[in-house]
């Protein structure tokens, strides 16, 4: 393959919609799409609907959504809670032992 047939050939105007947000935007792809829409300019363009653009994103909008499909999040938590019961126990029995020794040690000197 030569590097003339490696880049498509049917670059047109294409309208990209994100219908969620209101957002749309037309530029060059090779997308196909069976809709067609009319642009601002008055023309017709082939309309491409996408599910996420840079108007609802998170990342582009400043929100932050957790998608959790797999309950990832609530395994960390569940794994968070853990330690930290596990944490508290081992500093309760820390603190047993500590005051004990602190009895043997009075009981000595005495």
């Amino acid at each position: 393959m030569s590097k003339k047939e490696l880049h498509p050939k049917d670059y047109r105007f294409v309208v990209f919609s994100d219908e969620a947000a209101g957002f749309s935007f037309l530029t060059k792809s090779t997308a196909k799409s069976e809709e067609t829409i009319k642009w601002t300019d008055g023309k017709e363009y082939p309309l491409v609907k996408v599910q996420i653009s840079s108007a609802s994103h998170p990342f582009f909008t400043g929100e932050e959504k957790i998608i959790d499909t797999e309950g990832r999040v609530d395994r960390f938590k569940a794994r968070a809670a853990k330690a930290a019961k596990l944490r508290a126990s081992i500093g309760n029995k820390v603190k047993k032992a500590e005051k004990e020794a602190a009895k043997k040690a009075e009981r000595k000197d005495k």
